[in-house]
């Protein structure tokens, strides 16, 4: 069963959060599977895609830290946390996704796990990287 980019980003964005609270992946997929009523084999891949996020957060919280140069990293909302550190994978190291649809995937998880008055400042935390990142590559 083959499953939408979009279904594939939510499913990712919550085991990412869930690894926050337990590092072990006990459980997540009998439970997801059970909530989100998809396949083991559509939950092991975002597990293994969560594990490519896990394995480059020191720079991606290097990235947050600098683009929020006015908000410690402890006091950004864990989802928040959870959606920039996906989005910046996204925009960064997934070459398959365009990184203005890295962004604009996460503006679109803000709205429907975060505060709404969040966007903001997930946009501006992404768009500044990514100008950043323009700005390096001429």
């Amino acid at each position: 069963m083959s499953i939408a980019r979009q279904k594939f980003r939510e499913i990712v964005l919550q085991i990412l959060y869930s690894t926050i609270f337990s590092p072990e992946d006990d459980g997540i997929v009998d439970l997801m599977m059970e909530q989100i009523k998809t396949s083991k084999k559509n939950i092991l891949s975002a597990i293994d895609y969560v594990k490519k996020i896990q394995a480059n957060l020191d720079l991606l919280d290097t990235d947050i830290k600098n683009a929020a140069n006015s908000y410690e990293i402890d006091r950004i909302s864990k989802v928040e946390l959870c959606i920039l550190r996906l989005g910046l994978y996204e925009m960064i190291y997934d070459e398959s996704i365009p990184p203005k649809v890295a962004i604009s995937e996460a503006i679109r998880l803000t709205k429907k796990f975060a505060n709404y008055h969040s966007v903001s400042f997930v946009n501006a935390i992404l768009d500044s990287v990514y100008k950043k990142n323009e700005l390096a590559k001429k």
